[in-house]
């Protein structure tokens, strides 16, 4: 049973998530060819559990992948919100300092840097360079050993600048 249970997960979502929940996560996974079928699953598991933050991720991947950057961002909003309230700390990044919980890779703080960074591409994928800048700065405050890996954003910030600024 291990092996096919093993084969039968196409993607390893996180921690406790419950069986309905990972189950529509990993059809999701496996229909990502299919738009509207994916995001109809995805947005079934958060109707199920609109507390499990790796539904948000998904979705946010989903429609950033899918250049629905819009619904994108809606998504990483709604992940922050999420984040910070099971997390206990304050929604707006701008306000908030290092804390030590965010090392922990299954925690809500975790998710949040993680949706941080993503608010970032997307704000360069939307041509607001200077947003991206921002959220970047904050980054680097919060989590200055970079373990959520903003420094290849931060990489295509500079390069985007160098290349707007020549041309």
């Amino acid at each position: 049973m291990g092996v096919a249970s093993f084969f039968q997960e196409r993607v390893i979502f996180g921690k406790n998530i419950p069986a309905p929940v990972n189950a529509l996560l990993q059809e999701a996974a496996g229909n990502t060819d299919n738009f509207a079928q994916a995001e109809k699953l995805l947005l079934q598991a958060q109707a199920i559990d609109p507390q499990q933050l790796p539904v948000y991720t998904a979705l946010y991947k989903l429609y950033f992948y899918n250049g629905h950057t819009s619904k994108a961002e809606d998504a990483v909003f709604q992940s922050l919100h999420q984040a910070a309230k099971q997390g206990g700390f304050h929604y707006d990044w701008t306000a908030l300092e290092a804390q030590a919980e965010w090392s922990d890779p299954d925690s809500a703080g975790r998710a949040y840097l993680y949706s941080l960074k993503a608010l970032a591409f997307i704000r360069l994928r939307q041509g607001d360079n200077q947003g991206a800048q921002d959220i970047l700065a904050t980054l680097q405050r919060l989590d200055p050993a970079d373990v959520v890996g903003a420094d290849v954003i931060r990489a295509l910030a500079e390069s985007m600048a160098e290349e707007w600024g020549n041309g």
